[in-house]
């Protein structure tokens, strides 16, 4: 069985459950600029790549001269969900209990760095990732950019790495990049399109991840990962 020495997360629909916050907050914008309003499936592809860029799939009519305005009904909508916005249940454990036991982790994400930065605050995770990588300083997904920069500052190579997302982009990436990846079916994309997509691994909850993962960390883990089970 091969072993892990670190595990690399995309954060939106994985880390935390802001699937529907993000799919509500481009529905209203359209809205507020009259623009047609897409179904929650179309909205929900754009979770993980850089959001400016990934709107003009989802809203053909968008124009260049309305993104300004656009994106700035879709913060005012999105950060009123805020408040709401919540690690999916047991992430927390799971993220402790891999730092615990000096597994290296790490975040790569289509958020901005800014908003990386203020909710990993705001969930006080900052502490656990030795690094993240965010769209707006790097080549968005599926770019396997993100990737190769963290492996290099790691000193890993890929057969050491895995790639936990819940989008195919996360899961193209890792392909490009030479990473093993697991895809979560509780985030954006719905458990065919993620099939469709390949990975290594496609986990229902954040239990059936750990229960996954546990036995594949490069460190002995066995202890936590029974107590868990019981």
């Amino acid at each position: 069985m091969k072993k892990y020495s670190a595990v690399i997360f995309d954060w939106d629909g994985t880390v935390i459950d802001s699937t529907h916050s993000i799919v509500s907050a481009i529905q209203a914008a359209c809205a507020d600029l009259s623009l047609p309003v897409p179904p929650t499936r179309e909205a929900a592809w754009v979770i993980g790549l850089s959001l400016e860029s990934a709107l003009y799939r989802c809203i053909p009519d968008l124009t260049a001269e309305q993104m300004p305005h656009f994106l700035e009904r879709y913060r005012h909508h999105y950060f009123g969900y805020d408040p709401h916005i919540r690690l999916f249940d047991g992430m927390a454990s799971v993220l402790q209990d891999m730092r615990a036991q000096s597994i290296r982790l790490a975040v790569a994400t289509g958020k901005s760095r800014i908003g990386l930065d203020r909710v990993l605050d705001q969930v006080a995770l900052r502490p656990l990732f030795d690094t993240t990588r965010c769209a707006d300083e790097t080549a968005s997904k599926p770019d396997p950019t993100m990737l190769f920069e963290i492996l290099t500052e790691f000193s890993l190579e890929p057969d050491d790495v895995l790639m936990v997302g819940d989008t195919t982009h996360d899961v193209h990436m890792a392909h490009h990049a030479g990473v093993d990846s697991v895809a979560v079916t509780y985030g954006a994309h719905d458990p065919d399109t993620l099939k469709a997509s390949e990975p290594g691994f496609i986990a229902t909850s954040v239990g059936e991840l750990r229960t996954w993962l546990w036995p594949r960390l490069r460190t002995d883990v066995s202890g936590i990962a029974t107590a868990e089970a019981q």
